[in-house]
């Protein structure tokens, strides 16, 4: 292992290079980020999946980089042109992207107007422009570079002058310089295109729109890209070009006097403008664009954490109610475990032969004889008309049922799957829809996992993100969601089981395939008799599948195997017969001679109180409702709870009942500065809104997590705030002009840009 890697990262990650190092001696070894996290924790000192994720990925790029570095300097040494200045500038770059600003003049170049100059043997002379040379005569010099391929001295000169500008564009300590400045005062403009079709004006804020660099929101970033993707707008950058053209033309001169300095200026003119400018416009477009879909992978990837975590209704029948127009209804019936009793049609909202009451009279019957609890409204077509017919059924038959809303997104992915279709080859897709809408209320993680999470509907502008790393973000955040929670061996899908520690799809099917042929598991020791299931994948699965009813009792508890002999001494020794006891005593004197490591012990004692406990119950579950919501209903001020169905950039949508969700905006989710809406929210949460604005005209209700009292006693205090500040800065005496910056050195600024753009 590369010691100075390992620092770095610890520096990073604000742990210790111990930490570090065993925990890439447990990856090296082949042990999953879910194992390590759960049942390594005194070798990892208590690193949770992130933190663990964080090393294996850093530590693979950081060693990229040395590979990557090791290459540039071989390549240019190659060359001939090594100095222990490059050597010292390479090494020092802590990102790829400062790696490849540097090699960027000792690269082969196909095709560009330097190259030709360079082939055509005039390297020469624009070495001797760059000397600065006192005296001579430039058209004289010019003129012995003339040659088949050269037909004038002025070609040659101008050939110079491309050598000359790529090398300006190529200067790594310029570019950095450069690409600073931009960023700290450089202004992004975007304007309608002549030619733009947007109809529904979805890009009509940036059709004159001028904003700073180092201000863009990244879901600003992503709309800009877009509608650039979409020829509705056209973008670009506006800085101070002339004053960084001269700032160039300065670099070059050296604070010397030189008969060349025209030909200088005019080629560093041509360079700027031509080469780089363009070039640190397209690198800081990428920038920009690279961290708005960094963010919104993370922001994607914490929704659909929060949305797999929320809380299974154990233990109820739930009635799965997919919406529909002309089509129908569609509705399917399920018992406590998942197992699907009874599917059928109702047509509510259509001419089909079937009124208003005699959908609801098959409601009732369906609802009476299956003794169902809750139905699951999908909250799609039809969505709340079929919350209003539910909520009467509820209300006149005086029954004893709740409904929920449930997000559908994906239910019609999956009900067109080959898996679906071999559960149920009888049932049309759109039943097998109901199925799973009414599984979602019941169990969301067992359900949603069937499903390609980039289907679920918890993200933004996510067809517009790199598809494979939204993939592998979204495989992490579902790795880390099944493994809390572990899985019951005898119930479990195969689409659950391949995402358990040390497990993948064939083994799966395998585990699913013996359940199948042997009858349920009655010991944990059995899996070893699956077929692809060695001693290895054991070590890392066994622990996060649970069998309830088996032969042994600890297999019920999240106690890896290997702990078995600890965990039954532990009880002996604070004399626990039983598991459950939520009570149970462990005198730390009794228990500190077993020689037990502290976590280890913590998560034994932990298990045998509560044996059965599920992760997830520590999160809110779905809001039941009995009754409808209208808009006409609402008044500004009004109170209400409500779920939140997605977490964006710039706020939260809220269900509170109506037919589309409302809107918290970010600057109504506290009364201090947010600086994104999921320090506040998280997808799935129950939460209390208050109505801050109603248009009844377009069906949109704008929301707020404080009252309007405190919305006014906020801006008050901020108008409050800036008032006095200015009236400070106004009774300020006037300062003495400060005297004008020094003008650092292209190494200084080297140094100063290092550190900034490595971070």
């Amino acid at each position: 292992m590369n010691e100075e890697i390992i620092k770095t990262i610890a520096g990073e990650l604000k742990v210790t290079v111990k930490q570090v190092q065993n925990t890439l001696s447990l990856l090296e070894e082949g042990n999953t980020v879910p194992f390590i996290a759960r049942y390594r924790k005194e070798a990892t000192n208590g690193l949770d999946e992130e933190q663990i994720l964080f090393i294996q990925k850093q530590y693979d790029y950081q060693n990229k980089l040395k590979e990557r570095k090791e290459s540039v300097l071989k390549l240019i040494e190659e060359q001939g042109k090594l100095t222990d200045e490059i050597r010292a500038a390479v090494m020092a770059c802590e990102k790829l992207s400062q790696v490849e600003d540097i090699y960027r003049p000792y690269a082969q170049k196909k095709k560009t107007r330097a190259a030709a100059a360079i082939k055509n043997g005039l390297q020469p002379l624009a070495d001797w422009l760059l000397a600065l040379p006192k005296e001579g005569d430039i058209a004289s010099e010019c003129a012995k570079y003339i040659n088949e391929n050269v037909a004038s001295a002025e070609d040659a000169l101008q050939g110079a002058r491309d050598i000359i500008a790529e090398a300006v564009s190529d200067d790594a300590k310029q570019r950095w310089a450069f690409k600073d400045t931009i960023l700290k005062a450089g202004v992004l403009v975007t304007k309608l295109k002549k030619d733009a079709v947007d109809e529904n004006k979805v890009y009509e804020m940036y059709y004159d729109r001028s904003e700073k660099i180092s201000t863009l929101a990244d879901h600003r970033i992503m709309a800009i890209d877009r509608a650039e993707k979409e020829k509705v707008i056209t973008v670009s950058f506006s800085f101070d070009e002339d004053a960084l053209k001269e700032q160039a033309v300065r670099n070059l001169l050296k604070g010397q006097t030189t008969i060349a300095e025209d030909d200088l200026r005019t080629a560093a003119y041509d360079g700027c403008d031509r080469l780089l400018f363009p070039s640190i416009e397209r690198e800081i477009r990428s920038e920009l664009s690279d961290r708005a879909h960094t963010k919104s992978i993370e922001v994607f990837s914490m929704n659909l954490e929060k949305l797999l975590l929320q809380p299974p209704l154990k233990g109820r029948t739930v009635l799965g109610f997919d919406p529909g127009y002309y089509n129908g209804c569609k509705l399917a019936v399920i018992d406590e475990t998942g197992k699907m009793l009874t599917v059928d049609k109702i047509f509510p909202f259509s001419r089909k032969g079937e009124n208003e009451d005699a959908s609801k009279r098959k409601l009732v019957n369906m609802i009476k004889k299956y003794g169902v609890q809750i139905v699951a409204i999908g909250n799609g077509t039809a969505s709340r008309e079929s919350e209003k017919l539910v909520a009467e059924v509820i209300r006149e038959e005086n029954l004893p049922v709740s409904y929920a809303i449930v997000s559908e997104a994906g239910a019609s992915v999956w009900s067109a799957q080959e898996e679906a279709r071999k559960e149920f080859p009888d049932l049309a897709v759109e039943e097998r829809s109901a199925v799973s809408i009414g599984r979602r209320l019941l169990d969301p993680l067992a359900e949603l996992i069937k499903i390609d999470p980039k289907s679920i509907g918890v993200g933004q502008y996510q067809h517009d993100l790199p598809q494979k790393a939204l993939s592998e973000r979204l495989d992490e955040a579902i790795m880390k969601c099944v493994n809390r929670t572990g899985a019951d061996l005898n119930t479990a899908s195969a689409e659950l089981l391949t995402h358990i520690s040390g497990l993948n799809s064939g083994i799966a099917r395998e585990i699913v395939n013996y359940r199948n042929e042997n009858g349920r598991f009655t010991n944990r020791k059995q899996l070893l008799n699956v077929k692809k299931l060695g001693p290895k994948a054991y070590t890392q699965c066994a622990g996060f599948l649970r069998i309830v009813g088996g032969e042994e009792p600890l297999d019920e508890t999240s106690i890896h195997p290997e702990s078995y002999a600890a965990a039954k001494a532990v009880m002996a020794v604070c004399g626990i017969t039983e598991l459950g006891q939520k009570d149970a005593q462990f005198p730390k004197e009794l228990v500190g001679e077993l020689a037990i490591d502290e976590y280890t012990l913590k998560d034994i004692e932990d298990a045998i109180r509560q044996p059965l406990r599920d992760y997830r119950d520590q999160f809110e579950g779905a809001l039941l409702r009995s009754d409808v919501l209208e808009i006409s209903d609402l008044h500004v001020g009004d109170k209400l709870s409500g779920t939140v169905r997605n977490v964006v950039d710039f706020g939260a949508f809220v269900d509170i009942g109506l037919h589309s969700d409302g809107l918290v905006h970010i600057t109504h989710m506290s009364m201090n500065r947010v600086n994104h809406p999921s320090e506040v929210v998280s997808v799935g949460d129950i939460v209390q809104v208050y109505v801050h604005e109603i248009d009844e005209a377009r069906g949109r209700v704008q929301l707020s997590f404080l009252t309007e009292e405190q919305l006014t006693q906020r801006d008050a205090a901020y108008k409050y705030r800036k008032g006095s500040k200015n009236k400070k800065n106004s009774n300020k005496q006037s300062k003495p002009k400060k005297p004008e910056k020094k003008e650092i050195t292209m190494d200084d600024a080297m140094a100063r840009l290092m550190a900034r753009f490595g971070k």
